[in-house]
């Protein structure tokens, strides 16, 4: 018992309250995260679109978001953190009911474009303010206990989305509207401003053309968000071709719910011990391992054909992701210059955006003209190919961390402001 409170206490302890405001804010919003666990199937079976017209939409959603990260990146720097987030979450709030009350395919089309553009701007002022308040020691965990409340939302919500949708798809599209407020209305009550003040900061705001050649030539970090993207594309494959491949075999958007809450399960589950693991590893070599994981399970999907075999690619992908996320996480954290975090964190995140809006109509396509195994082998071939490059280019991603913190800790006693303390916040 004893260990066990020591384990907790290394775990969660002496994070600030700012953080801990955030982090609620995240379970609350991914408790109501249901409409893009069933979109797909939403789209294909209640709307009647075909599976092409259903990975256009949401492919549209990734487009509006690539729209979204852009300018909340910059809008984070610029504007601020916490204006940005309320205004992402309201937005998206509303969206989000348009989206449900649509009909026609140009309608819903449109709706997801708003949708994912308004829902993504939350994220490079979520990234930065979480760079801003936690410190650099403590970053590895928090990003995990961020991450573990992101999935133990998204496992609850794969279940009771899929009991929802029996009884009415526009009840997921309240729900999902009615959590976004909630976490405006957390951030509204009790998030402060993070930013940073002060010459480097006012510099950042006055010279967006300098940013943008700045992040334009680091070429390590545009390196790393390119095999970000390349991992993307093959793991967006569960929330648009995944739940289309068992509805082939026979299975209940039911069953899809249940065999996808084994992702966040699974997480919930053993994501608090990741830290621990993988600490003292290097990045390179966990980000190439995770990438072989990832590549495997999915690869698998091509032998499924009933639920507890798709529930079994479903675990192995799964642990590829969790060995992931963190080290991802830290490496943003650290690649990023303080006074440009917003932006970076946009472009990171754009990455993302990029593969929601081609992973659905590459998969399609593929799934279409190729056939569904050569769908899944594909994104096997994928995992093994980005895990070569990381390999590859990690070297020169740590000696760029190191020189840049090396450079901000030779800046520390004349930057601005320092970080909020848990009293303050």
């Amino acid at each position: 018992m004893r260990t066990m409170r020591s384990w907790f206490r290394d775990t969660t302890g002496g994070l600030p309250t700012t953080f801990w405001y955030l982090w609620s804010g995240t379970l609350i919003n991914r408790l109501g995260s249901f409409v893009l666990v069933f979109l797909a199937i939403y789209l294909t079976q209640e709307r009647g679109f075909s599976a092409s017209q259903a990975g256009l939409v949401i492919g549209l959603w990734g487009v509006g978001g690539a729209f979204g990260t852009t300018a909340g990146g910059t809008l984070a720097d610029r504007w601020g953190r916490r204006p940005t987030l309320l205004t992402a979450h309201v937005g998206a709030a509303a969206m989000m009911l348009g989206l449900g009350l649509a009909r026609d395919l140009w309608a819903v089309a449109l709706g997801a474009l708003l949708l994912g553009m308004f829902a993504e701007a939350a994220r490079p002022a979520f990234g930065a303010m979480m760079i801003d308040v936690v410190p650099a020691k403590d970053r590895l965990r928090a990003f995990s206990l961020n991450y573990w409340a992101i999935n133990l939302g998204f496992a609850c919500a794969a279940v009771l989305a899929g009991l929802a949708a029996q009884a009415d798809y526009l009840l997921l599209f309240v729900v999902d509207a009615a959590t976004m407020l909630i976490t405006a209305l957390i951030i509204f009550s009790r998030v402060p401003e993070t930013r940073q003040a002060g010459p480097a900061a006012a510099a950042a705001q006055a010279a967006p053309r300098g940013a943008l050649r700045t992040i334009l030539t680091d070429r390590v970090y545009l390196g790393f968000v390119a095999l970000n993207l390349f991992a993307a594309l093959v793991f967006l494959q569960h929330i648009s071709m995944l739940p289309i491949a068992m509805g082939d075999d026979g299975l209940s958007p039911a069953t899809y719910g249940s065999v996808i809450a084994l992702n966040g399960v699974l997480i919930v589950v053993g994501q608090l011990f990741v830290p621990r693991l993988i600490r003292g590893r290097s990045r390179s070599h966990v980000l190439a391992l995770a990438s072989v994981v990832m590549g495997v399970g999915f690869g698998l999907t091509a032998f499924a054909g009933t639920a507890w075999f798709y529930g079994l690619t479903v675990l192995i992908w799964t642990v590829g992701e969790m060995l992931n996320s963190p080290s991802n996480s830290t490496l943003i954290a650290e690649l990023s210059p303080a006074e440009l975090r917003g932006r970076y964190q946009g472009v990171f995140s754009l990455s993302w955006q990029i593969a929601g809006a081609s992973a659905p109509i590459l998969g399609g396509l593929v799934r279409e003209h190729a056939g569904n195994d050569t769908l899944w082998y594909g994104c096997a071939a994928l995992g093994l190919l980005t895990a070569v490059a990381h390999l590859v280019s990690g070297p020169a991603r740590e000696r760029r961390a190191t020189a840049l913190r090396r450079s901000g800790e030779a800046l520390a006693p004349t930057t601005a402001s320092r970080t909020p303390q848990p009293a303050e916040a």
